[in-house]
């Protein structure tokens, strides 16, 4: 019969091996524990959330868990923090009577709001570098504002998008390190991966299903069983935090080498001279036939989160030759694009050091404000390298942000007759309600009008992907 002991280090259950060669990790053991030594976890009805980062991911999240717990949402923008206590979401993912019905929520930018919470969410984002690698300062700032806030018995559950291994590998050493706690003895994990889609009034966080995972069985228990307080859809509990890990990374990536796939058959039928949708309408009629367009791919999830994982097999002497080949295909589309609008200009005999051309659309995608990782500029840059002059008009998107993001300044008001090229480049309502002949008037006689989303008629349109 195993015997409790202490513990001996953070991962290992304080159980004597009665064999000689000492202690047996948790996942194999079936006897006593050394629940002496064990801090226990809450129950979830005991629960003091504190959500990190308050952007797409976190506000939502804080508001459902403000409904039922204390909870503090905590941001290091302070501007950020000030509208949301003012019921006010610049990103249009929460509403003001949505924020003032979580009535147990309050928003915070100062760390010492954190005392007294014993669940910490981490939802900050995790972009990629100027070289397509992983950018994990926002994360490991996250884990150190966790390390100095957690006490025995909390847990730390992480949703921003890792490769398998991130959590336990980089963040839980320094929340070891910032707090003096041990790892699985006087603190635990989960991750349960963010499944937000910015700008969808239908699938919204309650109505997704969620993953959960924890760093021992009974902090997977407790994850799984306090998102299960919120989310209506329900839960899936996997086996590890890896796994959690993996499932969220591969989401993306699925979607990412899908839609290459269909970029690159759009390149391939436009010097065919095949209309794409056309090609694609007729192949749907088949019942398995996947419903993939071709487009833009940029946001903070599609565009980037393919190089967490290919960075990760880098390190393990892995070459991912398809998803690698897929980015390129879609890194390279606004360019292509570009190029396009340009030749039909040229084909119509104008100097493109005197044109002016007209983004509609500066967003990642239609009806949400949301910049990150747009790849329009990319058309917008490739313009400006033939000496174009470019404007943007996007109703959506802060002019600000824009600015300070890209360098890039939105116009309010674009002249009628004034362009010679306009670029439909996000399909937000308000331009697809003007029709093809609105925003033909925006341009002068003989202007090129390109319908990158294909939202207008074929035949109205000088081109389209």
């Amino acid at each position: 019969m195993p015997r409790t002991g202490a513990c001996p280090r953070p991962g290992w259950i304080g159980v004597t091996n009665p064999q000689p060669g000492g202690h047996l990790p948790w996942a194999s053991l079936q006897g006593e524990i050394c629940l002496a030594n064990n801090a226990p976890l809450a129950t979830i009805d005991q629960a003091r959330i504190a959500v990190i980062g308050l952007g797409y991911v976190g506000l939502p999240l804080a508001v459902e868990f403000g409904k039922r717990f204390p909870t503090v949402g905590f941001d290091i923008d302070a501007a950020r923090v000030a509208e949301l206590n003012a019921h006010h979401d610049h990103t249009r993912e929460v509403t003001a009577d949505g924020l003032r019905e979580a009535t147990l929520l309050t928003c915070a930018s100062d760390a010492s709001s954190l005392a007294g919470c014993n669940v910490f969410i981490v939802t900050v984002p995790t972009p990629i570098d100027d070289y397509k690698r992983p950018d994990l300062r926002p994360l490991e700032s996250a884990s150190r504002t966790v390390g100095g806030a957690i006490s025995r018995g909390g847990i730390v559950i992480y949703e921003s998008t890792v490769y398998p291994g991130a959590t336990e590998e980089v963040c839980i050493p320094i929340v070891e390190r910032e707090s003096k706690l041990a790892f699985n003895r006087d603190f635990y994990a989960g991750y349960s991966p963010e499944r937000i889609n910015p700008g969808d009034p239908q699938h919204r966080l309650e109505t997704i299903m969620k993953v959960t995972s924890g760093s021992t069985p009974e902090a997977a228990e407790f994850v799984n069983g306090l998102y299960g307080q919120i989310i209506k859809a329900g839960t899936h509990k996997a086996s590890s935090i890896r796994v959690a890990e993996a499932a969220k990374v591969i989401e993306n990536i699925q979607r990412d080498v899908n839609i290459a796939l269909i970029n690159e058959l759009a390149l391939i039928f436009h010097r065919l001279d095949i209309d794409t949708h056309e090609v694609l309408e007729a192949a749907g009629t088949k019942w398995n036939f996947l419903p993939f367009r071709p487009g833009l791919v940029g946001g903070h999830c599609i565009g980037v989160d393919p190089y967490y994982l290919t960075h990760k097999a880098q390190q393990i002497g892995y070459h991912a030759d398809m998803i690698l080949a897929g980015r390129r295909i879609n890194d390279g589309m606004g360019s292509h694009v570009a190029r396009r609008v340009v030749k039909l200009m040229r084909q119509r005999n104008q100097d493109m050091t005197r044109s002016r051309v007209l983004i509609l659309g500066l967003a990642f995608k239609e009806n949400c404000p949301d910049l990150r990782n747009t790849r329009v500029i990319d058309i917008v840059r490739e313009l400006r390298s033939y000496n174009a002059h470019v404007d943007v008009h996007d109703p959506w998107v802060n002019a600000e942000r824009a600015r300070d993001e890209y360098g890039v300044e939105l116009i309010a008001d674009p002249a009628v007759g004034h362009y010679d090229a306009v670029v439909l480049a996000v399909a937000h309502d308000e331009f697809v309600a003007m029709g093809a002949e609105r925003i033909r008037s925006l341009g002068a006689p003989g202007a090129i009008l390109f319908d990158v989303k294909r939202a207008l008629p074929r035949a109205s349109v000088d081109g389209c992907l």
